[in-house]
């Protein structure tokens, strides 16, 4: 027997189950025991899951001791956000500090 944690956050608050599993149990049967202990609480339990923060398949075998994380899914694209963040950082720049004039050289 191997016990595991299954855990689940969001911005403001964090749930944690901890499951018993059989040696052969794998992600999904722990996702399993651990709906059944959340009840009616709204996680997505059929998003992406990890353990110890690497992306792993339902069929990994977790090992005793191990923390499998719920993922939610992204608010934003991080490339996209990125984008627009340099973006406004370029304007703020170019806006607030006048270019000199160019040189024309005859």
């Amino acid at each position: 027997m191997k016990r595991c944690l299954v855990v689940y956050a969001l911005p403001d608050r964090q749930w944690q189950w901890q499951v018993t599993l059989a040696d052969s149990a794998n992600v999904a049967e722990a996702l399993v025991q651990a709906r059944a202990q959340a009840g009616s609480l709204q996680v997505p339990w059929e998003g992406d899951v990890g353990i110890f923060g690497a992306l792993c398949d339902r069929n990994a075998i977790p090992r005793d001791g191990d923390r499998i994380e719920i993922y939610r899914p992204l608010r934003a694209d991080p490339k996209v956000s990125r984008r627009e963040r340099a973006k406004g950082q370029r304007r703020e720049r170019d806006s607030a500090a006048p270019r000199p004039p160019s040189r024309v050289r005859s």
